[in-house]
């Protein structure tokens, strides 16, 4: 009977299998054509996370610790004689967080100890090019 209790606590205690698995940052690759340009990340609440120039690798928090927190964020490359661009980049749930929990019953990881962490999350896209336009130039 004490095996099977211990079993049992050990199955709950263990589910999360994102959380165990996942991290709660994410690297993110940034390259532009032309390299060189100016790039800004902003998070959800508009606040500069992070900055740099291309090529550009950013660890970036995948939750912000609140109940399904799902991280998004907004990158802004722009490079004198080009038009600007911003592009998104959003936490989508991972396969660790979709199927990681069946073996374990599920329940606790899938609606109490994932939905905190940012393990059950994968930033999309995980790397970005981006081809900068040249100000003026025309569409084919």
């Amino acid at each position: 009977m004490k095996a099977i209790l211990l079993a049992l606590v050990s199955l709950v205690m263990l589910s999360g299998c994102a959380t165990i698995v996942g991290s709660e940052t994410q690297s993110v690759r940034i390259d532009s054509r032309p390299q060189g340009a100016s790039v800004v990340i902003q998070d959800e609440t508009g606040r500069a996370v992070a900055q740099g120039r291309t090529p550009f690798t950013v660890t970036l928090a995948k939750s912000d610790g609140s109940y399904f927190g799902k991280k998004r964020f907004r990158v802004m490359l722009e490079a004198p004689g080009y038009v600007p661009q911003t592009l998104g980049l959003e936490g989508q749930a991972n396969l660790w967080y979709s199927v990681g929990n069946i073996p374990l019953l599920g329940v606790p990881g899938w609606l109490v100890v994932d939905p905190y962490n940012g393990g059950m999350y994968t930033l999309k896209p995980e790397s970005l090019l981006v081809t900068l336009n040249p100000v003026g130039a025309r569409g084919g």
